[in-house]
């Protein structure tokens, strides 16, 4: 078991758009422009400052570090390329788990209690049970497994030290919430931010016995194409007044984060109904197919969009903000 500690974690590509992806958002930019491809590697700098864009329609994950988000952006702020998307603090400060809450926590937003863990010997002992454990700089439900959610202090040490040990990172532990789970999309930019229609995550549609979270399982491996796992509800059915706090909370989120264009935000109730803010995600997923469950196009489809014509919303936004005619 210590050699496969060793090796790169099954999750370690989760982030990272499929080919099939790529090539969607191309085909769609492709209706209105010339589309250049860039591959977000060591060779980025040079390709864009020698093909100097109109406009970087940027998608660009990449793998290691935990400012990894920022890389292009910032490359694009060095050579004066304009780009869609926000910038490279927000981006870095939202894939911060810690960073971000504590921004939250300062604005009176609510988020769940939490506690940052970069060794064992700093895991406090009135940490609230359950709680669920995460790697601090990850996306796309990588580190969150179907045993992230904890119950007793003996497994919340083992959990602790096992993603500490294969993330190499630091652990955010955050006191469970055991409401509804929701997600939240976003296209434009206040004043006019449209919030799309609130996905829900219907954790009874999971395997039996399996955490009620998206974990890495639900996301990646029990969902398949020909299987596809029905967990989603969009709209979500909501009572009127929770719609519009929820609605609320997603607004001031994208302003305190200064989210660009477009973004997807995780929200969670409490056991009494009240919404918390779980993740903020200014780079969402956009899988192409609806088969797929990508919560940010399944909707923009609720909201009337098709996959291109989301893709161009961005763009608009975008050159909108930046005064690009």
């Amino acid at each position: 078991m210590e050699g496969d500690d060793e090796e790169p974690p099954p999750d370690l590509l989760a982030e990272c758009d499929s080919d099939e992806t790529i090539l969607a958002v191309h085909n769609a930019l492709a209706e209105r422009y010339e589309v250049i491809p860039i591959e977000s590697d060591e060779y980025a700098y040079e390709r864009l400052q020698n093909t100097k864009p109109h406009l970087v329609f940027n998608i660009a994950e990449r793998v290691f570090g935990p400012n990894r988000e920022s890389h292009i952006p910032s490359l694009c702020e060095i050579l004066n390329i304009p780009y869609t998307g926000s910038d490279p603090l927000t981006l870095s400060l939202c894939l911060d788990k810690s960073r971000a809450k504590e921004i939250l926590s300062y604005h009176g937003i609510a988020n769940a209690r939490f506690w940052t863990i970069e060794t064992l010997a700093d895991l406090p002992d009135d940490v609230a049970l359950p709680a669920i454990v995460k790697p601090m700089f990850e996306g796309s439900s990588k580190g969150i497994k179907n045993n992230s959610v904890v119950y007793q202090p003996a497994t919340l040490r083992e959990r602790i030290t096992e993603v500490l040990r294969r993330y190499q990172q630091p652990v955010i532990v955050e006191e469970f919430l055991t409401g509804r789970e929701f997600t939240v999309g976003t296209l434009g930019n206040l004043p006019d931010l449209e919030v799309l229609p609130i996905v829900e995550i219907d954790h009874s549609r999971l395997p039996d016995g399996a955490a009620p979270i998206y974990s890495y399982e639900a996301k990646w491996i029990w969902d398949v194409p020909e299987k596809p796992l029905e967990i989603f509800r969009c709209p979500a059915e909501l009572p009127e007044s929770l719609q519009k706090e929820i609605h609320d909370l997603v607004v001031r989120v994208c302003r305190v984060m200064r989210l660009r264009d477009w973004s997807r935000i995780d929200v969670r109730l409490d056991s009494a109904g009240r919404p918390y803010i779980l993740e903020i995600n200014p780079l969402p997923g956009i899988l192409p197919n609806p088969e797929d469950n990508s919560c940010l196009p399944k909707a923009a489809r609720t909201a009337g969009y098709s996959y291109a014509q989301m893709i161009h919303r961005v763009v608009d936004a975008a050159k909108l903000r930046l005064g690009i005619v």
